[in-house]
Formats: structure tokens, sequence, C-alpha cells
């Protein structure tokens, strides 16, 4: 019996996709598609690698961006609240920022376009898979302030722990344009 996600455009970010994940269970436990490259008809998956995460509670990951990647976020286990921007500077939805909180009891992914900032404060213990369409290549990494004024993302959070990396990404308006991505047709 295949299980048909519900997959929604999101109305914030232009090319953000969120994908309601069904399950199936009994006394057993229980089963649930979480990925598939059909979903996602606009990108080619012939690149992919698969990653874990496992943070503890209070952790914030990010905001990191990319010019060629694209991610998809799938919640394993715990609370997670994520944030996003687009700072794609061609993008009608540019500047934008979206929060979604997921959690193990309502599984939901996300499709994350290139050139979006993506990052995730755990709220608890979590888990996170996450499937990419390129392998990983750390010139195809940046990042821009999880606090960053001008994107106000609505985190409701004061002190999360950060990496010394994500601790030291710059202000969005400290990247020239010029060294932002743009939406691709």
């Amino acid at each position: 019996m295949r299980i048909v996600p519900d997959i929604v455009a999101s109305d914030d970010i232009v090319g953000v996709k969120l994908v309601g994940l069904k399950a199936i269970g009994d006394e057993r436990g229980r089963f649930m598609e979480t990925f598939r490259t059909g979903w996602f008809p606009e990108r080619n998956w012939d690149t992919v690698q698969t990653n874990r995460s496992d943070s503890r509670a209070g952790v914030l990951r990010g905001l990191h961006y990319h010019f060629k990647q694209v991610d998809y976020w799938c919640l394993m286990g715990g609370h997670l609240r994520v944030g996003m921007a687009d700072l794609r500077h061609n993008s009608p939805t540019f500047g934008a920022s979206q929060i979604v909180d997921i959690t193990e009891s309502n599984p939901q992914g996300i499709f994350i376009p290139s050139g979006v900032a993506h990052g995730f404060y755990a709220v608890t213990d979590v888990t996170l898979t996450y499937v990419v369409d390129r392998y990983y290549d750390g010139s195809d990494e940046f990042g821009v302030a999880w606090n960053d004024p001008t994107l106000q993302i609505p985190w409701q959070i004061a002190d999360p722990l950060l990496s010394p990396r994500d601790a030291a990404n710059p202000f969005l308006a400290g990247i020239e344009t010029q060294d932002l991505p743009v939406l691709q047709a």
C-alpha cells in the first residue's frame, strides 16, 4: 500500500515545500515513507547524499545556504523548530522568513531550494535526516547570522548553543549583492 503525502508550497518563500508525511501503524509500531525523488520533479536527484544530525536540546544550527545544493529534511525524533530565509536577491520573496515546528508526532518533511538560508533549533533532543542532491562540497557552504535583524526570523529563543562557525556568520547587510544566490528559472 503506497501512502501519498500532502505536499504544499510555502506561502512565505518561493520554492519551499512542506511535506505532510503519513504513517500507518498498529500495536507493533509504524511505517512511513519519508522521501521519494518523484515528489520533487523540479530537481535532478542523480547524485544523492543522505546525512543524519543529532542535536541536544538548546542547540541552534545555521543559518546555512548553498548556491547549488537543495536539502530535504525529515525529523526522526524530537521537536525541531526550522528557520528559513530567502536570500535569492532576484526572488519575489527575497528577505522573507518562515518558521516551521516539526515534531515526531506530527511528521513533516521540508524541501529547501538552493539560495534559501536554513537552520534549526532543537527544542528537545532531536535526530534529523536530510537528503541533498549533491555530495558535500565545502565551497558551496555559506552562512548568515541566525538572529539577523533584517531577516527577523521569529525563533522565540534568546541564547542558543551555537558552533563557533555559526556564531561568526555575518549579517545579511555585510554580504554584497553579487555574493548572494539567485532564484533559478
